[in-house]
Protein backbone atom coordinates (compact mmCIF):
# COMPACT_ATOMS: atom_id res chain seq x y z
CA UNK A 1 0.00 0.00 0.00
CA UNK A 2 2.84 2.45 1.42
CA UNK A 3 4.63 1.46 -2.39
CA UNK A 4 1.66 2.27 -4.00
CA UNK A 5 1.39 5.52 -2.58
CA UNK A 6 4.56 6.47 -2.89
CA UNK A 7 4.48 5.56 -6.68
CA UNK A 8 1.30 7.93 -6.60
CA UNK A 9 3.16 10.90 -5.36
CA UNK A 10 6.29 10.43 -7.86
CA UNK A 11 3.82 10.67 -10.60
CA UNK A 12 1.89 13.80 -9.50
CA UNK A 13 5.55 15.36 -9.06
CA UNK A 14 6.81 15.16 -12.36
CA UNK A 15 5.97 17.70 -14.10
CA UNK A 16 3.66 17.91 -17.33
CA UNK A 17 5.79 18.47 -20.67
CA UNK A 18 4.94 21.56 -22.15
CA UNK A 19 4.04 21.27 -25.93
CA UNK A 20 5.78 23.56 -28.77
CA UNK A 21 3.12 24.92 -30.88
CA UNK A 22 4.18 24.93 -34.94
CA UNK A 23 4.04 28.86 -34.66
CA UNK A 24 6.57 28.64 -32.19
CA UNK A 25 8.73 26.33 -33.74
CA UNK A 26 8.76 28.68 -36.54
CA UNK A 27 9.46 31.71 -34.73
CA UNK A 28 12.69 29.94 -33.34
CA UNK A 29 14.10 28.83 -36.85
CA UNK A 30 13.72 32.19 -37.85
CA UNK A 31 15.56 33.76 -35.29
CA UNK A 32 18.43 31.30 -35.75
CA UNK A 33 18.04 32.35 -39.58
CA UNK A 34 18.38 35.84 -38.89
CA UNK A 35 21.74 35.31 -36.69
CA UNK A 36 20.43 34.61 -33.32
CA UNK A 37 22.65 32.70 -31.43
CA UNK A 38 21.02 28.95 -30.27
CA UNK A 39 22.00 29.89 -26.73
CA UNK A 40 20.17 33.22 -26.55
CA UNK A 41 17.19 31.11 -28.25
CA UNK A 42 17.19 28.85 -25.86
CA UNK A 43 17.30 31.30 -23.23
CA UNK A 44 14.26 33.53 -24.85
CA UNK A 45 12.26 30.54 -24.90
CA UNK A 46 12.82 28.83 -21.94
CA UNK A 47 14.25 25.68 -23.16
CA UNK A 48 17.31 23.65 -23.58
CA UNK A 49 19.66 24.58 -25.94
CA UNK A 50 19.50 20.32 -27.19
CA UNK A 51 15.69 21.05 -27.55
CA UNK A 52 16.46 24.07 -30.23
CA UNK A 53 18.83 22.16 -32.00
CA UNK A 54 16.19 19.53 -32.57
CA UNK A 55 14.16 21.68 -33.62
CA UNK A 56 16.63 23.32 -36.12
CA UNK A 57 17.56 20.40 -37.38
CA UNK A 58 14.00 19.37 -38.78
CA UNK A 59 13.04 22.71 -40.06
CA UNK A 60 12.30 21.79 -43.37
CA UNK A 61 9.69 19.88 -42.16
CA UNK A 62 8.24 22.49 -39.75
CA UNK A 63 8.10 24.50 -42.75
CA UNK A 64 5.77 22.71 -44.47
CA UNK A 65 3.27 22.43 -42.23
CA UNK A 66 0.33 25.29 -42.60
CA UNK A 67 -1.01 25.52 -39.04
CA UNK A 68 -3.63 28.03 -38.51
CA UNK A 69 -2.54 30.36 -36.41
CA UNK A 70 -3.32 30.14 -32.32
CA UNK A 71 -3.31 25.92 -33.50
CA UNK A 72 -1.02 23.99 -30.74
CA UNK A 73 0.11 21.38 -32.83
CA UNK A 74 -0.24 19.55 -36.18
CA UNK A 75 -0.95 15.73 -35.13
CA UNK A 76 0.29 13.14 -37.37
CA UNK A 77 -3.37 11.58 -37.26
CA UNK A 78 -4.92 14.35 -38.94
CA UNK A 79 -4.76 14.85 -42.43
CA UNK A 80 -3.60 18.28 -43.72
CA UNK A 81 -6.76 18.93 -45.17
CA UNK A 82 -8.07 19.21 -42.02
CA UNK A 83 -5.47 22.16 -41.31
CA UNK A 84 -6.30 24.04 -43.50
CA UNK A 85 -9.90 23.79 -42.67
CA UNK A 86 -9.19 25.50 -39.49
CA UNK A 87 -7.28 27.65 -41.11
CA UNK A 88 -9.64 29.13 -43.54
CA UNK A 89 -12.20 28.60 -40.48
CA UNK A 90 -10.76 31.12 -38.42
CA UNK A 91 -10.48 34.15 -41.70
CA UNK A 92 -14.09 33.39 -41.77
CA UNK A 93 -14.75 33.68 -37.74
CA UNK A 94 -12.79 36.67 -37.92
CA UNK A 95 -14.62 38.80 -40.92
CA UNK A 96 -17.55 37.57 -38.85
CA UNK A 97 -16.47 39.57 -35.84
CA UNK A 98 -14.85 42.70 -37.29
CA UNK A 99 -18.60 42.62 -39.23
CA UNK A 100 -19.78 43.00 -35.46
CA UNK A 101 -21.73 39.05 -36.04
CA UNK A 102 -21.72 36.60 -33.80
CA UNK A 103 -22.10 32.66 -34.45
CA UNK A 104 -23.25 30.03 -32.97
CA UNK A 105 -21.58 26.38 -32.57
CA UNK A 106 -23.89 24.87 -34.80
CA UNK A 107 -23.22 27.31 -37.58
CA UNK A 108 -19.20 27.12 -36.96
CA UNK A 109 -20.06 23.19 -37.52
CA UNK A 110 -22.02 24.04 -40.56
CA UNK A 111 -19.30 26.47 -42.06
CA UNK A 112 -16.49 23.60 -41.36
CA UNK A 113 -18.17 20.83 -42.89
CA UNK A 114 -18.88 23.20 -46.15
CA UNK A 115 -14.98 24.23 -46.26
CA UNK A 116 -13.93 20.50 -45.88
CA UNK A 117 -16.16 19.75 -48.83
CA UNK A 118 -15.16 22.23 -50.83
CA UNK A 119 -11.39 21.79 -50.21
CA UNK A 120 -11.85 17.81 -50.21
CA UNK A 121 -13.33 18.26 -53.85
CA UNK A 122 -10.54 19.87 -54.98
CA UNK A 123 -8.09 17.66 -54.11
CA UNK A 124 -7.32 14.89 -56.44
CA UNK A 125 -8.22 10.85 -55.55
CA UNK A 126 -10.83 11.80 -52.82
CA UNK A 127 -13.90 10.39 -53.02
CA UNK A 128 -17.50 11.27 -51.65
CA UNK A 129 -16.91 8.60 -48.77
CA UNK A 130 -13.80 10.87 -47.64
CA UNK A 131 -15.63 14.09 -47.79
CA UNK A 132 -18.33 12.58 -45.44
CA UNK A 133 -15.81 11.22 -43.52
CA UNK A 134 -16.04 14.65 -41.21
CA UNK A 135 -18.65 15.53 -39.18
CA UNK A 136 -17.50 18.11 -37.12
CA UNK A 137 -18.19 16.84 -33.94
CA UNK A 138 -18.44 17.96 -30.53
CA UNK A 139 -15.31 16.81 -29.81
CA UNK A 140 -13.86 18.43 -33.09
CA UNK A 141 -15.67 21.57 -31.97
CA UNK A 142 -13.95 21.73 -28.20
CA UNK A 143 -10.88 20.99 -29.23
CA UNK A 144 -10.63 23.49 -32.28
CA UNK A 145 -12.02 26.45 -29.75
CA UNK A 146 -8.80 25.50 -26.88
CA UNK A 147 -6.05 25.51 -30.67
CA UNK A 148 -7.56 28.79 -31.64
CA UNK A 149 -9.17 30.75 -28.14
CA UNK A 150 -12.33 31.57 -29.72
CA UNK A 151 -14.36 31.26 -26.32
CA UNK A 152 -15.67 34.63 -26.93
CA UNK A 153 -17.00 35.35 -30.70
CA UNK A 154 -19.06 32.04 -29.81
CA UNK A 155 -22.68 32.73 -29.30
CA UNK A 156 -25.07 30.37 -27.43
CA UNK A 157 -27.60 28.68 -29.46
CA UNK A 158 -30.87 29.82 -27.05
CA UNK A 159 -30.35 33.54 -27.45
CA UNK A 160 -31.43 33.51 -31.13
CA UNK A 161 -35.28 32.93 -30.21
CA UNK A 162 -34.65 36.23 -27.92
CA UNK A 163 -33.91 38.60 -30.22
CA UNK A 164 -37.35 40.21 -31.04
CA UNK A 165 -38.09 40.17 -27.81
CA UNK A 166 -35.16 42.31 -26.85
CA UNK A 167 -35.63 44.82 -29.89
CA UNK A 168 -39.15 45.20 -28.53
CA UNK A 169 -38.01 45.99 -25.01
CA UNK A 170 -35.30 48.51 -26.81
CA UNK A 171 -37.79 50.04 -28.87
CA UNK A 172 -39.74 51.31 -25.81
CA UNK A 173 -36.53 52.38 -23.15
CA UNK A 174 -35.62 54.64 -26.61
CA UNK A 175 -38.89 56.15 -26.98
CA UNK A 176 -38.69 56.94 -23.10
CA UNK A 177 -34.68 58.40 -23.83
CA UNK A 178 -35.90 60.57 -26.38
CA UNK A 179 -39.03 62.09 -24.28
CA UNK A 180 -36.89 62.30 -21.31
CA UNK A 181 -34.11 63.56 -22.73
CA UNK A 182 -35.93 65.71 -25.28
CA UNK A 183 -33.69 64.46 -28.22
CA UNK A 184 -35.07 66.32 -31.81
CA UNK A 185 -34.81 63.74 -35.05
CA UNK A 186 -31.98 66.43 -35.97
CA UNK A 187 -29.55 65.63 -33.07
CA UNK A 188 -29.46 61.74 -33.17
CA UNK A 189 -27.50 59.38 -35.63
CA UNK A 190 -26.96 56.25 -36.56
CA UNK A 191 -23.62 54.86 -38.23
CA UNK A 192 -23.12 51.59 -39.69
CA UNK A 193 -20.41 50.04 -41.94
CA UNK A 194 -20.67 47.92 -44.79
CA UNK A 195 -18.34 46.22 -47.54
CA UNK A 196 -18.17 46.88 -51.36
CA UNK A 197 -16.59 45.38 -53.90
CA UNK A 198 -16.56 48.20 -55.96
CA UNK A 199 -15.21 46.41 -59.32
CA UNK A 200 -17.96 43.45 -59.23
CA UNK A 201 -20.32 43.13 -62.41
CA UNK A 202 -23.24 40.98 -62.37
CA UNK A 203 -22.24 37.02 -63.04
CA UNK A 204 -23.89 36.43 -66.20
CA UNK A 205 -22.19 39.45 -68.46
CA UNK A 206 -19.53 38.61 -70.33
CA UNK A 207 -16.68 40.93 -68.47
CA UNK A 208 -17.15 38.79 -65.37
CA UNK A 209 -16.71 35.67 -67.44
CA UNK A 210 -13.63 36.93 -68.75
CA UNK A 211 -12.43 37.97 -65.27
CA UNK A 212 -12.85 34.43 -64.25
CA UNK A 213 -11.42 32.50 -67.34
CA UNK A 214 -8.35 35.03 -66.52
CA UNK A 215 -6.01 33.08 -63.65
CA UNK A 216 -4.95 35.53 -61.09
CA UNK A 217 -6.90 38.49 -62.84
CA UNK A 218 -9.63 38.98 -59.65
CA UNK A 219 -10.10 42.55 -59.37
CA UNK A 220 -14.04 41.99 -58.67
CA UNK A 221 -13.12 41.08 -55.44
CA UNK A 222 -11.35 44.13 -54.84
CA UNK A 223 -13.23 45.23 -51.58
CA UNK A 224 -13.22 48.35 -49.44
CA UNK A 225 -15.08 49.22 -46.52
CA UNK A 226 -17.14 51.97 -45.87
CA UNK A 227 -19.06 53.71 -42.43
CA UNK A 228 -22.00 55.64 -43.38
CA UNK A 229 -23.77 58.07 -41.25
CA UNK A 230 -26.68 60.27 -40.76
CA UNK A 231 -29.01 61.82 -38.90
CA UNK A 232 -32.69 60.73 -37.72
CA UNK A 233 -34.20 63.86 -39.86
CA UNK A 234 -32.47 62.83 -42.85
CA UNK A 235 -31.17 66.34 -43.67
CA UNK A 236 -27.48 66.29 -42.51
CA UNK A 237 -25.02 63.06 -43.82
CA UNK A 238 -21.67 63.06 -42.05
CA UNK A 239 -18.47 62.63 -44.43
CA UNK A 240 -18.13 58.74 -44.56
CA UNK A 241 -14.95 56.82 -43.49
CA UNK A 242 -13.06 54.61 -46.28
CA UNK A 243 -10.98 52.00 -45.39
CA UNK A 244 -9.06 49.97 -48.49
CA UNK A 245 -5.92 47.73 -48.32
CA UNK A 246 -3.47 50.09 -49.76
CA UNK A 247 -2.58 53.62 -48.59
CA UNK A 248 -0.97 55.39 -51.38
CA UNK A 249 -2.83 53.13 -54.70
CA UNK A 250 -0.90 53.55 -57.42
CA UNK A 251 -4.07 55.72 -59.10
CA UNK A 252 -3.72 58.69 -56.46
CA UNK A 253 0.06 59.00 -57.06
CA UNK A 254 -0.76 59.19 -61.29
CA UNK A 255 -3.56 61.69 -60.55
CA UNK A 256 -1.96 63.53 -57.90
CA UNK A 257 -5.13 63.24 -55.50
CA UNK A 258 -4.87 64.99 -52.06
CA UNK A 259 -6.11 62.46 -49.40
CA UNK A 260 -7.26 65.21 -47.60
CA UNK A 261 -9.20 66.73 -50.33
CA UNK A 262 -11.41 63.27 -50.30
CA UNK A 263 -14.97 63.76 -49.48
CA UNK A 264 -14.24 60.80 -47.81
CA UNK A 265 -11.79 60.07 -44.93
CA UNK A 266 -9.10 57.64 -45.99
CA UNK A 267 -7.77 55.17 -44.17
CA UNK A 268 -6.10 51.63 -44.50
CA UNK A 269 -5.21 48.44 -43.51
CA UNK A 270 -4.43 44.80 -44.54
CA UNK A 271 -7.81 43.40 -44.48
CA UNK A 272 -10.03 47.05 -45.47
CA UNK A 273 -12.17 47.02 -42.21
CA UNK A 274 -12.54 49.78 -39.75
CA UNK A 275 -10.97 49.04 -36.15
CA UNK A 276 -11.34 50.52 -33.14
CA UNK A 277 -8.33 52.89 -33.84
CA UNK A 278 -9.67 53.82 -37.23
CA UNK A 279 -13.19 54.42 -36.20
CA UNK A 280 -11.90 56.95 -32.41
CA UNK A 281 -9.82 58.95 -35.38
CA UNK A 282 -13.42 59.41 -37.45
CA UNK A 283 -15.58 60.54 -34.34
CA UNK A 284 -12.90 63.18 -33.06
CA UNK A 285 -11.67 64.36 -37.22
CA UNK A 286 -14.63 64.26 -38.62
CA UNK A 287 -18.18 62.82 -36.63
CA UNK A 288 -17.84 65.58 -33.82
CA UNK A 289 -16.58 68.40 -35.75
CA UNK A 290 -19.28 68.36 -38.44
CA UNK A 291 -21.71 67.58 -35.84
CA UNK A 292 -20.77 70.75 -33.32
CA UNK A 293 -20.74 73.00 -36.55
CA UNK A 294 -24.21 71.72 -37.98
CA UNK A 295 -25.69 72.16 -34.70
CA UNK A 296 -24.67 75.74 -34.15
CA UNK A 297 -25.50 76.75 -37.83
CA UNK A 298 -29.31 75.41 -37.15
CA UNK A 299 -29.37 77.47 -33.43
CA UNK A 300 -30.13 73.58 -32.04
CA UNK A 301 -28.53 72.36 -28.41
CA UNK A 302 -25.54 71.16 -27.97
CA UNK A 303 -26.40 67.63 -27.41
CA UNK A 304 -26.40 64.84 -29.63
CA UNK A 305 -26.74 60.68 -29.02
CA UNK A 306 -24.74 58.31 -31.57
CA UNK A 307 -26.69 55.24 -31.72
CA UNK A 308 -24.46 52.07 -33.20
CA UNK A 309 -23.95 48.42 -33.16
CA UNK A 310 -21.93 46.64 -30.81
CA UNK A 311 -19.05 45.45 -33.40
CA UNK A 312 -15.50 45.26 -32.05
CA UNK A 313 -14.65 48.54 -34.48
CA UNK A 314 -17.33 50.33 -31.81
CA UNK A 315 -15.34 50.65 -28.44
CA UNK A 316 -17.62 50.25 -25.11
CA UNK A 317 -16.09 53.33 -23.93
CA UNK A 318 -16.48 55.86 -26.67
CA UNK A 319 -17.07 58.31 -24.72
CA UNK A 320 -14.09 58.11 -22.81
CA UNK A 321 -12.46 58.71 -26.20
CA UNK A 322 -14.33 61.85 -27.15
CA UNK A 323 -11.91 64.87 -27.12
CA UNK A 324 -12.93 67.56 -24.63
CA UNK A 325 -14.95 69.60 -26.85
CA UNK A 326 -17.04 66.89 -27.98
CA UNK A 327 -18.40 65.44 -24.90
CA UNK A 328 -21.68 66.52 -25.67
CA UNK A 329 -22.02 63.98 -27.53
CA UNK A 330 -23.64 60.74 -26.15
CA UNK A 331 -23.09 56.82 -27.16
CA UNK A 332 -25.63 54.49 -27.11
CA UNK A 333 -25.26 50.73 -28.46
CA UNK A 334 -28.15 48.22 -30.11
CA UNK A 335 -28.12 44.97 -28.10
CA UNK A 336 -26.30 42.50 -29.63
CA UNK A 337 -28.16 40.41 -32.63
CA UNK A 338 -30.93 43.35 -33.16
CA UNK A 339 -29.56 45.51 -35.51
CA UNK A 340 -30.96 44.04 -38.59
CA UNK A 341 -34.35 44.27 -37.34
CA UNK A 342 -33.94 48.12 -35.84
CA UNK A 343 -30.62 49.68 -37.21
CA UNK A 344 -31.65 52.90 -39.36
CA UNK A 345 -28.66 52.04 -41.80
CA UNK A 346 -29.68 48.23 -42.31
CA UNK A 347 -33.35 49.31 -43.31
CA UNK A 348 -32.98 50.19 -46.67
CA UNK A 349 -30.64 53.09 -46.72
CA UNK A 350 -27.20 50.82 -47.23
CA UNK A 351 -28.92 49.02 -49.90
CA UNK A 352 -30.33 52.08 -51.42
CA UNK A 353 -26.75 53.68 -51.70
CA UNK A 354 -25.47 50.37 -53.28
CA UNK A 355 -27.97 50.51 -56.10
CA UNK A 356 -27.32 54.11 -56.83
CA UNK A 357 -23.34 53.40 -56.71
CA UNK A 358 -24.59 50.73 -59.44
CA UNK A 359 -26.56 53.13 -61.50
CA UNK A 360 -23.95 55.95 -61.61
CA UNK A 361 -20.85 53.12 -62.78
CA UNK A 362 -23.04 52.22 -65.66
CA UNK A 363 -23.66 55.52 -66.77
CA UNK A 364 -19.74 56.29 -66.17
CA UNK A 365 -19.20 52.71 -68.75
CA UNK A 366 -22.02 54.05 -70.95
CA UNK A 367 -21.10 58.25 -70.93
CA UNK A 368 -16.81 57.09 -71.54
CA UNK A 369 -17.43 54.30 -74.17
CA UNK A 370 -20.84 56.02 -76.31
CA UNK A 371 -18.98 57.58 -79.82
CA UNK A 372 -15.64 56.64 -79.02
CA UNK A 373 -13.94 53.50 -80.30
CA UNK A 374 -13.27 52.60 -76.63
CA UNK A 375 -14.66 49.21 -75.78
CA UNK A 376 -16.94 48.20 -72.29
CA UNK A 377 -14.24 45.70 -71.68
CA UNK A 378 -11.54 48.09 -72.58
CA UNK A 379 -12.64 50.64 -70.20
CA UNK A 380 -13.45 48.41 -67.28
CA UNK A 381 -9.67 46.73 -67.42
CA UNK A 382 -7.51 50.33 -68.56
CA UNK A 383 -10.06 53.40 -67.12
CA UNK A 384 -11.85 52.41 -64.26
CA UNK A 385 -9.70 52.54 -60.80
CA UNK A 386 -10.16 53.90 -57.56
CA UNK A 387 -10.07 57.39 -57.98
CA UNK A 388 -13.03 57.08 -60.22
CA UNK A 389 -15.11 54.80 -57.76
CA UNK A 390 -13.97 57.83 -54.73
CA UNK A 391 -16.09 59.89 -57.50
CA UNK A 392 -19.31 57.48 -57.82
CA UNK A 393 -19.48 56.64 -54.09
CA UNK A 394 -19.43 60.48 -53.59
CA UNK A 395 -22.83 60.73 -56.08
CA UNK A 396 -24.33 57.69 -55.11
CA UNK A 397 -24.02 58.57 -51.33
CA UNK A 398 -25.37 62.12 -52.38
CA UNK A 399 -28.01 60.73 -54.48
CA UNK A 400 -29.24 59.05 -50.74
CA UNK A 401 -32.49 61.33 -50.26
CA UNK A 402 -33.40 63.30 -46.77
CA UNK A 403 -36.83 60.65 -47.57
CA UNK A 404 -35.19 58.08 -47.43
CA UNK A 405 -33.01 58.79 -44.46
CA UNK A 406 -35.35 59.44 -42.66
CA UNK A 407 -37.96 56.64 -43.37
CA UNK A 408 -35.89 54.18 -42.15
CA UNK A 409 -35.99 55.21 -38.54
CA UNK A 410 -39.56 54.05 -38.72
CA UNK A 411 -39.37 50.51 -37.03
CA UNK A 412 -36.85 52.44 -34.07
CA UNK A 413 -38.85 56.16 -33.62
CA UNK A 414 -41.84 55.85 -35.91
CA UNK A 415 -42.59 59.00 -34.14
CA UNK A 416 -39.66 60.80 -36.14
CA UNK A 417 -40.75 59.88 -39.65
CA UNK A 418 -42.51 62.80 -41.54
CA UNK A 419 -45.36 61.28 -43.33
CA UNK A 420 -45.80 57.67 -42.32
CA UNK A 421 -47.09 57.23 -46.16
CA UNK A 422 -43.58 57.71 -47.29
CA UNK A 423 -42.57 54.15 -46.86
CA UNK A 424 -44.84 52.84 -49.78
CA UNK A 425 -43.27 56.15 -52.34
CA UNK A 426 -39.34 54.97 -50.74
CA UNK A 427 -40.27 51.13 -52.36
CA UNK A 428 -41.49 52.28 -55.88
CA UNK A 429 -38.84 54.36 -55.87
CA UNK A 430 -36.43 51.51 -55.42
CA UNK A 431 -38.37 49.42 -57.75
CA UNK A 432 -37.56 52.02 -60.72
CA UNK A 433 -33.96 52.52 -59.38
CA UNK A 434 -33.48 48.61 -60.36
CA UNK A 435 -35.21 49.01 -63.52
CA UNK A 436 -32.97 52.18 -64.83
CA UNK A 437 -29.84 49.79 -63.47
CA UNK A 438 -31.10 47.22 -66.37
CA UNK A 439 -32.25 49.62 -68.77
CA UNK A 440 -28.48 51.03 -68.60
CA UNK A 441 -27.31 47.73 -68.78
CA UNK A 442 -28.85 46.68 -72.09
CA UNK A 443 -27.87 49.89 -73.36
CA UNK A 444 -23.94 48.62 -73.15
CA UNK A 445 -24.94 45.47 -74.69
CA UNK A 446 -25.23 44.02 -71.20
CA UNK A 447 -27.07 40.86 -70.44
CA UNK A 448 -29.17 41.35 -67.23
CA UNK A 449 -32.43 41.67 -65.43
CA UNK A 450 -34.00 42.51 -62.22
CA UNK A 451 -32.76 39.20 -60.54
CA UNK A 452 -29.04 39.90 -61.75
CA UNK A 453 -28.67 43.04 -60.45
CA UNK A 454 -30.62 41.84 -57.22
CA UNK A 455 -27.27 39.21 -56.43
CA UNK A 456 -25.01 42.02 -57.67
CA UNK A 457 -26.44 43.72 -54.78
CA UNK A 458 -26.74 41.09 -52.32
CA UNK A 459 -23.09 39.71 -53.09
CA UNK A 460 -21.87 43.23 -51.84
CA UNK A 461 -22.46 41.41 -48.23
CA UNK A 462 -22.55 37.82 -49.22
CA UNK A 463 -20.74 35.02 -47.81
CA UNK A 464 -17.56 34.59 -48.55
CA UNK A 465 -16.97 31.37 -50.60
CA UNK A 466 -13.87 28.85 -49.75
CA UNK A 467 -11.97 30.83 -52.60
CA UNK A 468 -12.59 33.95 -51.43
CA UNK A 469 -11.56 33.08 -47.91
CA UNK A 470 -8.28 31.99 -49.29
CA UNK A 471 -7.45 34.77 -51.52
CA UNK A 472 -8.56 36.70 -48.34
CA UNK A 473 -6.15 34.43 -46.17
CA UNK A 474 -2.94 35.36 -48.88
CA UNK A 475 -3.70 39.29 -49.29
CA UNK A 476 -3.08 39.68 -45.52
CA UNK A 477 -0.05 37.94 -45.80
CA UNK A 478 0.59 39.95 -48.73
CA UNK A 479 0.01 43.04 -47.44
CA UNK A 480 3.18 45.00 -47.54
CA UNK A 481 3.58 44.12 -51.05
CA UNK A 482 0.34 46.51 -51.58
CA UNK A 483 0.79 49.13 -49.64
CA UNK A 484 4.37 50.53 -49.91
CA UNK A 485 5.01 52.22 -53.06
CA UNK A 486 8.18 51.21 -55.04
CA UNK A 487 9.30 54.37 -54.56
CA UNK A 488 8.58 54.56 -50.87
CA UNK A 489 9.99 51.46 -50.28
CA UNK A 490 13.50 52.63 -51.09
CA UNK A 491 13.58 55.37 -49.80
CA UNK A 492 13.12 53.68 -46.26
CA UNK A 493 15.54 50.82 -47.26
CA UNK A 494 18.24 53.84 -47.87
CA UNK A 495 17.63 55.57 -44.45
CA UNK A 496 17.76 51.81 -42.43
CA UNK A 497 21.36 49.67 -41.78
CA UNK A 498 21.17 46.27 -41.36
CA UNK A 499 22.25 46.48 -37.49
CA UNK A 500 19.71 48.94 -37.03
CA UNK A 501 17.01 46.68 -38.18
CA UNK A 502 18.77 43.68 -36.44
CA UNK A 503 18.89 45.71 -33.07
CA UNK A 504 14.88 46.26 -33.68
CA UNK A 505 14.70 42.78 -33.67
CA UNK A 506 15.85 41.76 -30.75
CA UNK A 507 13.36 44.99 -28.83
CA UNK A 508 10.42 43.27 -30.61
CA UNK A 509 11.38 39.93 -29.72
CA UNK A 510 11.81 41.02 -25.69
CA UNK A 511 8.61 43.27 -26.37
CA UNK A 512 6.50 40.03 -27.90
CA UNK A 513 8.47 37.91 -24.66
CA UNK A 514 7.01 40.31 -22.13
CA UNK A 515 3.65 40.63 -23.74
CA UNK A 516 3.08 36.62 -24.02
CA UNK A 517 4.11 36.71 -20.30
CA UNK A 518 1.67 38.83 -18.64
CA UNK A 519 -1.19 39.29 -20.87
CA UNK A 520 -4.77 37.61 -19.12
CA UNK A 521 -5.76 36.01 -22.50
CA UNK A 522 -2.76 34.61 -24.50
CA UNK A 523 -4.74 33.63 -27.27
CA UNK A 524 -5.74 37.16 -28.25
CA UNK A 525 -1.72 38.33 -27.46
CA UNK A 526 -0.82 35.52 -30.28
CA UNK A 527 -3.07 37.02 -32.78
CA UNK A 528 -2.36 40.32 -32.11
CA UNK A 529 1.50 39.62 -32.48
CA UNK A 530 1.10 37.66 -36.12
CA UNK A 531 -1.01 40.11 -37.29
CA UNK A 532 1.99 42.31 -36.31
CA UNK A 533 4.41 40.25 -36.93
CA UNK A 534 2.47 39.41 -40.65
CA UNK A 535 1.75 43.34 -41.69
CA UNK A 536 4.79 45.29 -40.08
CA UNK A 537 7.59 42.77 -39.29
CA UNK A 538 7.60 40.92 -42.56
CA UNK A 539 8.70 44.41 -44.57
CA UNK A 540 11.68 44.66 -42.48
CA UNK A 541 12.09 41.15 -42.79
CA UNK A 542 12.28 40.81 -46.68
CA UNK A 543 14.69 43.82 -46.56
CA UNK A 544 17.63 41.89 -44.93
CA UNK A 545 16.91 38.96 -47.39
CA UNK A 546 17.36 41.24 -50.13
CA UNK A 547 20.85 42.73 -48.70
CA UNK A 548 21.85 38.99 -48.09
CA UNK A 549 21.06 38.40 -50.98
CA UNK A 550 23.07 41.01 -52.71
CA UNK A 551 25.91 40.61 -50.89
CA UNK A 552 25.94 37.15 -51.47
CA UNK A 553 25.44 38.13 -55.35
CA UNK A 554 28.37 40.54 -54.66
CA UNK A 555 30.80 38.11 -53.26
CA UNK A 556 30.40 35.77 -56.30
CA UNK A 557 30.95 38.71 -58.71
CA UNK A 558 34.26 39.34 -56.83
CA UNK A 559 35.30 35.47 -57.39
CA UNK A 560 34.95 35.98 -60.74
CA UNK A 561 36.66 38.70 -61.79
CA UNK A 562 39.37 37.64 -59.71
CA UNK A 563 39.81 34.27 -61.86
Amino acid sequence: MASTKKKKVKREGIKKKEMITVEVKKEIIEKYERGMRVADIARCYSKSTSTICTILKTKEKIRRLNAAKGVTRVSKQRPEVLEDVEKLLLVWINEKQLAGDTVSKTFICEKAKALYTDLTSKLPGMSTENEEGFKASRGWFDNFKKRSGIHSVVRNEESVSSDLTVAEIFTAEFKELMVSEGYLPQQVFNCDETGLFWKKMPKRTYIAAEEKAIPGHKPMKDRLTLLFCANASGDFKVKPLLVYYSENPQAFRKCKIQKSQLNVMWRSNSRAWVTCILFVEWINEVFGPMVKKYLLENNLPLQALLLMDNAPAHPPGLEDDLLEEFKFIKVKFFPPNTTPLLQPMDQQVILNFKKLYTKALFQRCFEVTNGTNLTLREFWKNHYNIVICLKIIDKAWDGVTMKTLNTAWRKLWPDCVVGHDLEGLVHEQELLLVDEIVSLGKIMGLEVNKDDIQELLEEHSHELTTNELMDLHFAQQQEVLEEISSEEEKTTEDSLTSNEIQEMFKMWERLQSFVEKHHPNKAIAVRAINLFNDNAMSHFCEILKRRQKQLSLDRFLVKEEQY
